[in-house]
């Protein structure tokens, strides 16, 4: 019988787990397979804590609805019915600029302006700034294929002020990354296909504007938002695909200390604090059971973990594959959820607010999540999320519970007047846990594709290579399975 060894318990390792063995069982295949997960918990940056009739999500909130992996993988485990869309009466976005709020002009779709009206009447850019972002139409395109940085690409296509005030914020701030150091053609491929097939963003976005609505003229039942979530958290999904694993085939608590290949096997080492402890295969046979400091023989490993972290095991196996590993950086970054008497508390009506780079503000953005979706606190009380680190204020995520409080209640008086006392803090860090698509990221992970190849049965899956969000993850996870399921039964 194969047996595989997953690393890493985060949404690209369970979704790469619960594809593995359906795909099997679906070709009538027997494998063995153990998730391994160093943390006392499943789910990676998903996390989803609900304390006195409060929901709070502690990583991502939302998975978008353009990429649909998340979405379907949810129906698939019999969530469909809980998938749920932003509240729109409340949609809307401001931006800080010169220390005032200003709303986002209508039409602006992630930084492409697209209705006329709103762009000449808002107060967020200057008359010249707006005058170079309508001229957008006019810039001849680059038909260089060569990677550009966000900022470079920004300022070419739309000028300094959309930078600034809108793509930096807005979009790099997704990231946590650097416009100057992000790579366009890894993390945007989008714009720079608008570019290429349209000459324009805006006319590219004006087409795929036309696309989504024919499409949805054609499909049944309402029209999803942009972003959507679970009414029970994201968590649920979590939840939903260790209930379908078995306890037996993960092993929590658990480090891997290295990884090694001999003779077309793969020995993976655990350590831990007992070694008496035990680890166990899943299988339609007896489990297998591993002491620990003893290795686990594999046909195949999946590293779902960091890239630094996945680095770190493959010293030994291949110190060049390790090494590139390690040029993918990663930061650090922290959510703050605070929740307060609505009485208490006036906010405006919308989703949040983003902060740009210049204003020198200690966070990147607010979302007023009580106001975003619906179920997240009962009416008496509103909740507001901060988002805190990113790759320009890391250091600010080494601060301690209170002073992280303290910093973000200060920045949210000074912002929108907020002065309340909140009834509910709560503070979230994930260190490292950020991948960064610098420029030659493209060319970085084909050359890691390409030596992965040499080490037949080895894969690397997870948010450092192909993309960085939910949907992502669990699309390469359906792939990895896939590609393993190929390897393991080609000969069968």
């Amino acid at each position: 019988m194969k047996r595989v060894v997953i690393i890493g318990g985060g949404i690209s390792g369970l979704s790469t787990v619960l594809y593995l063995k359906e795909q099997a069982a679906s070709a009538g295949h027997e494998i063995e397979y153990l998730l391994i997960e160093k943390g006392s918990r499943l789910g990676g940056n998903i996390y989803t804590e609900k304390v006195d009739g409060f929901l709070i999500e502690g990583g991502p909130d939302c998975f978008l609805s353009e990429k649909p992996w998340a979405a379907q993988l949810c129906r698939h485990l019999g969530l469909g019915d809980q998938i749920m869309p932003t509240t729109e009466e409340n949609k809307g976005t401001f931006v800080l600029s010169k220390g005032r709020l200003h709303e986002m002009p209508d039409g602006l779709i992630l930084m492409v302006p697209t209705k006329i009206t709103p762009l000449i009447t808002t107060s967020l850019f200057s008359w010249m700034g707006k005058l170079r972002m309508g001229l957008e139409i006019f810039i001849p395109p680059r038909h260089s294929k060569e990677d550009e940085t966000l900022g470079s690409f920004v300022r070419r296509r739309l000028g300094k002020e959309a930078l600034d005030k809108i793509a930096e914020p807005l979009v790099a701030g997704v990231h946590a990354g650097d416009p100057e150091t992000m790579s366009m053609r890894a993390s945007f491929p989008k714009f720079m296909e608008m570019e290429d097939e349209h000459g324009s963003l805006i006319k590219g976005m004006l087409a795929r504007m036309r696309k989504a609505k024919e499409v949805q003229r054609a499909s049944s039942g309402p029209r999803p938002t942009m972003f959507m979530t679970l009414k029970g958290g994201l968590s649920d999904m979590i939840n939903a695909i260790v209930s379908r694993l078995g306890s037996s085939s993960v092993k929590l608590n658990t480090s891997v200390s290295r990884v090694e290949e001999k003779n077309g096997k793969y020995f993976v080492y655990l350590s831990g604090d007992s070694p008496d402890s035990t680890a166990s295969l899943s299988s339609a046979r007896k489990p297998v059971t591993v002491p620990f400091g003893d290795a686990i023989e594999a046909d195949s490993v999946i590293f779902s973990t960091p890239a630094h972290i996945s680095s770190s095991l493959l010293v030994g196996l291949d110190n060049p594959l390790s090494e590139k590993l390690q040029t993918i950086p990663y930061v650090s970054t922290a959510t703050v959820t605070l929740a307060f008497n609505a009485s208490e508390a006036k906010l405006p009506k919308s989703f949040g607010f983003v902060i740009p780079r210049v204003e020198e503000r200690k966070i990147m953005a607010a979302t007023f999540i009580s106001r975003k979706f619906a179920g997240r606190c009962s009416d008496e009380y509103v909740m507001i999320r901060c988002f805190v680190g990113g790759s320009k204020k890391e250091h600010l995520v080494a601060l301690n519970d209170k002073e992280m409080v303290d910093m973000v209640r200060g920045e949210l008086k000074d912002i929108i007047g907020l002065n309340a006392e909140p009834v509910l803090s709560r503070v979230y860090r994930w260190r490292k846990a950020m991948p960064q698509y610098t420029i030659g990221h493209l060319e970085r992970v084909r050359w890691i594709s390409e030596r992965v190849h040499q080490h037949p049965g080895l894969y690397l899956t997870g948010s450092a290579y192909n993309g960085i969000g939910i949907s992502d993850s669990i699309r390469e996870g359906e792939i990895t399975a896939k590609k393993c399921l190929d390897y393991l039964f080609q000969k069968a």
